[in-house]
């Protein structure tokens, strides 16, 4: 595995807690022998070393590596009996023994500055084998206890053809350990070796975790414990606890990149754009535009052109209920949206409708929340003239097919608005695989400043809309008589912008696409089914929206709990959760609530968050009133 590809790896914990939850158990090792023998050719072969770091005459208390074996988790079965020391031999190993291992990659750590087999220190009970995270520096076992620095050395056979011995081949990795944890090894404190002690009967069920691979993106790895660091106002206090902030469906908190790209501009590009001849007018414009075409990017959409910058995902609703349904929408005409939207895709269309008379139809959803796809279809005909839908619920988290959607309405000549509040900070978004004809979103869900937002249309929607508001910075010409407006987008950006916001969102991008949504998505899958685990524990929980498909959102209520009471308890803890209607109203009393706790999950959560949430239910509940 070379060092491009192992910085491809993903990662999904960052401390002893979140690591015990790492992999299923596995089978049996392979032939550790012939691994630390191969071991011992290598080094043997390098100028200066007289013999393989694994070979000491204190053979039973030397390094046992267990290989990731293509998974990236190591292999937690049976215990390995204590291995004698490998003599070293005088050559590279032989072509059949590279080709066998190619594939597989192995860690031998060794004690910053010292001997590797003398000086490590004990492990737990005498002749337990325990794993320890490399990239955390730290025992994963129930009780964990923090290790000293180590130097790695990593021994990686690439898959070569035809195989060589040139295949084999060491990294030294001077000082601090890699950041990748899904490279582990096992350390024996004795010779007569026995099982790692089995967690509690009643601890949760493990998280899967595997490495998640983003080709497009090799510059950074997801590793939990940096991003953590990146965001400066989880290191807050409250109420004396440290802050644990799951109310990211409400806004996300933002990087130190966000915040250092925002004070940059007002130190040295803050100006007005476009209308002016002089320096900073000139850097303010680029960095503005460069935003443009960062989201774009984000969004793959075929053209900067086709990005308008608003102040967010209400505003662009509005923008294309006034902009294009005012021009489009006539009486007898029908708006189709779904039970499961947020206020702000409901409210517009009303209001549009009872100025054109037009009918807004309303799609219905199961009782896990999830869309009735024949039962849309019906809403749709001859006289659909726009379906307006979100891509995730802020109140249930359920991920609708949007695709399928799409298609289904653009059969019967619908243009359609998806809302992608919800969706942007959870997952990759390509709107042209959506086929959408608008796309909506607010930069403060995805780590960005409030006050902007974007709105993504076609070309030939967005010509089709007129101005909503009109003023400067949206004109060709004007003249008592008439006014020319610029084409899109600048039409729909009327006097001035938020500037620096937008290249706060470009900011926030930038750290989205060095970190890979596709990471991103698969990190908090995995930690949204830990919750929902979790939160199946608290005696009297009901979840609000069950869906199959979900991104990081969960809702609930606590019988004998008003959900305000139940948010104030946590807050006393240091967790922000929201409590309420959430901009939902219908949605919530279609499954019989008017209120309900709303934990969400955000790339910066971690397993730690989840048990302080879970314990702190379960200790109201025990508490009672």
């Amino acid at each position: 595995m070379s060092t491009s590809e192992r910085d491809q790896i993903g990662n999904a914990g960052d401390s002893p807690r979140a690591n015990e939850m790492n992999g299923p158990s596995m089978g049996a090792l392979p032939d550790i022998s012939a691994i630390a023998q191969l071991a011992n050719e290598f080094f043997r072969a390098l100028p200066g070393q007289a013999s393989s770091p694994l070979a000491a005459a204190s053979a039973p208390e030397m390094p046992v590596v267990a290989p990731s074996l293509g998974t990236g988790m190591p292999q937690f079965g049976a215990p390995l009996p204590s291995l004698p020391a490998m003599p070293a031999v005088d050559k590279l190993p032989s072509e059949a023994d590279a080709s066998r291992l190619a594939g597989t990659s192995f860690v031998f750590p060794k004690r910053a500055n010292s001997s590797p087999t003398t000086e490590l220190p004990p492990m737990g009970e005498a002749g337990q084998y325990a794993p320890r995270n490399i990239a955390t520096d730290t025992l994963v076992s129930p009780f964990s206890m923090p290790l000293p620095a180590f130097d790695t050395a990593f021994l990686s056979f690439e898959p070569l053809f035809p195989a060589s011995s040139d295949s084999l081949v060491a990294e030294s990795v001077p000082s601090a350990p890699p950041s990748a944890n899904s490279f582990y090894f096992l350390e024996s404190a004795g010779t007569q070796a026995k099982p790692v002690e089995a967690p509690p009967a009643n601890r949760l069920p493990a998280l899967r975790s595997e490495p998640a691979l983003d080709l497009k993106l090799p510059r950074r790895q997801f590793e939990i414990g940096s991003v953590r660091r990146d965001f400066p106002i989880l290191r807050e206090r409250v109420n004396g606890k440290p802050l644990i902030w799951l109310d990211n469906a409400a806004t996300t908190q933002k990087p130190q990149s966000v915040i250092d790209r925002l004070s940059y501009f007002y130190e040295h590009e803050n100006s007005n754009i476009h209308r002016a001849a002089h320096e900073l007018a000139a850097r303010a414009t680029d960095a503005y535009e460069d935003a443009r075409n960062k989201v774009a990017h984000f969004l793959n959409a075929p053209s900067s052109k086709e990005i308008v910058f608003v102040r967010g995902a209400t505003e662009a609703i509005n923008l294309v209920a006034q902009g294009w349904g005012r021009r489009h929408i006539e009486q007898g005409d029908e708006i189709v949206i779904t039970w499961i939207e947020h206020h702000a895709n409901i409210v517009p269309w009303q209001m549009l409708a009872a100025e054109k008379g037009a009918r807004l139809r309303v799609a219905p959803v199961d009782d896990d929340g999830q869309i009735l796809l024949d039962e849309f279809e019906k809403l749709l005909g001859p006289r659909t003239k726009l379906v307006s839908l979100t891509q995730v619920s802020n109140a249930l988290g359920t991920i609708t097919p949007a695709h399928q959607m799409v298609q289904m309405a653009h059969r019967y000549g619908a243009r359609v608005l998806v809302d992608g509040a919800q969706a942007v900070s959870h997952m990759p978004v390509d709107v042209q695989s959506l086929d959408c004809d608008f796309y909506v979103f607010s930069g403060h869900k995805v780590f960005a400043p409030t006050g902007i937002g974007v709105l993504y249309g076609k070309p030939d929607a967005l010509a089709e809309m007129q101005p909503w508001q009109g003023g400067g910075n949206m004109i060709v010409d004007v003249t008592f008589e008439k006014t020319i407006y610029q084409p899109p987008p600048s039409r729909f950006e009327a006097g001035t912008g938020n500037i620096a916001d937008a290249v706060g969102l470009g900011a926030a991008i930038d750290y989205l696409d060095q970190l890979g949504m596709a990471n991103v998505a698969r990190y908090e899958h995995e930690l949204l089914v830990y919750a929902t685990q979790g939160l199946l524990t608290v005696p009297g929980l009901r979840l609000i929206g069950t869906a199959k498909e979900k991104a990081g959102v969960l809702s609930f209520v606590l019988d004998g709990f008003r959900t305000e009471e139940v948010g104030a308890a946590l807050n006393r803890e240091g967790i922000a959760v929201r409590s309420g209607h959430h901009c939902a109203q219908p949605t919530l009393r279609r499954f019989g609530v008017e209120t309900t706790v709303r934990p969400s999950l955000a790339l910066y959560n971690n397993a730690e968050d989840i048990d302080a949430l879970v314990a702190g239910l379960i200790r109201l509940k025990s508490l009672g009133r």
